[in-house]
């Protein structure tokens, strides 16, 4: 499909009624049925059933199929909202990146299937040592990141460690009676306070971090320093009305 007008004007426009059934939607229904997504609950071709259908889609194309975790599109989504937010409120917000120690071997030793239950096992329990507001993506094949908004410097070591923690107590089950114990390496940045930075630069921060982790030995966690940007009353005003007359 090409478009001839930008998103922005199109969401904009006010469409002319459609007719669900003259739309192809076999392929779509096909699509979720496979993913094992949920069918709508709503009678065929009716505008709710025509919008879960969407909404479903929706999901799949944001989610990782192996983990159920957002993906990477959807997480560079969410960390360029996340690093707006902090330009304008001030909070502190930490951005962790996280890689398999050693899971080249585990794919070469137990095969690409045992790689898979690997990172399964890793999913699992990271998105259990984090809040139900942060954000956990799978970003490559043994690579995930978390952004952790509102998160206090003191807390950051904390959460680094208890997530270390929670996936090298986990045996992962390979079939076979086989267990394979895992670790992991974090490296952690804080997004510059008051400061309208770039989602590259913060991920360049955090993997400098992660690279650091993995040459002092591995299963461990390095977070950059928080940087304590001083911002007085007035230079907040003044930042405020840039970036007012910037979205404007």
């Amino acid at each position: 499909m090409t478009l001839t007008a930008p998103l922005t004007r199109l969401l904009d426009t006010p469409t002319p009624p459609i007719d669900p059934r003259a739309l192809r939607l076999e392929p779509a229904l096909q699509l979720l049925q496979q993913a094992g997504a949920l069918l709508p609950d709503a009678p065929p071709h009716s505008q709710a059933w025509l919008q879960a259908v969407l909404d479903a889609l929706c999901d799949l194309s944001s989610r990782d199929a192996l983990t159920g975790l957002v993906n990477r599109r959807s997480f560079e989504m969410a960390l360029a909202r996340e690093v707006d937010r902090v330009a304008r409120s001030g909070e502190p917000a930490l951005l962790l990146s996280l890689d398999i120690d050693h899971f080249k071997a585990v794919n070469d030793t137990y095969g690409h299937g045992a790689g898979d239950l690997v990172i399964k096992a890793v999913a699992e329990a990271v998105n259990q040592a984090v809040r139900p507001m942060d954000l956990v993506a799978r970003v490559g094949g043994e690579e995930f990141a978390i952004i952790l908004p509102s998160c206090q410097a003191h807390l950051g070591a904390v959460v680094a460690e208890r997530i270390r923690t929670r996936v090298e107590a986990r045996q992962v089950d390979i079939g076979n009676g086989q267990q394979l114990a895992v670790t992991v390496s974090l490296g952690g940045a804080f997004a510059p306070q008051w400061v309208r930075s770039s989602t590259l630069l913060w991920l360049e921060r955090a993997d400098r971090q992660l690279y650091r982790a993995k040459a002092e030995g591995r299963n461990r966690a390095c977070l950059e320093p928080q940087i304590d940007t001083l911002v007085t009353a007035e230079e907040k005003g003044m930042l405020f009305s840039l970036l007012q007359e910037e979205s404007a």
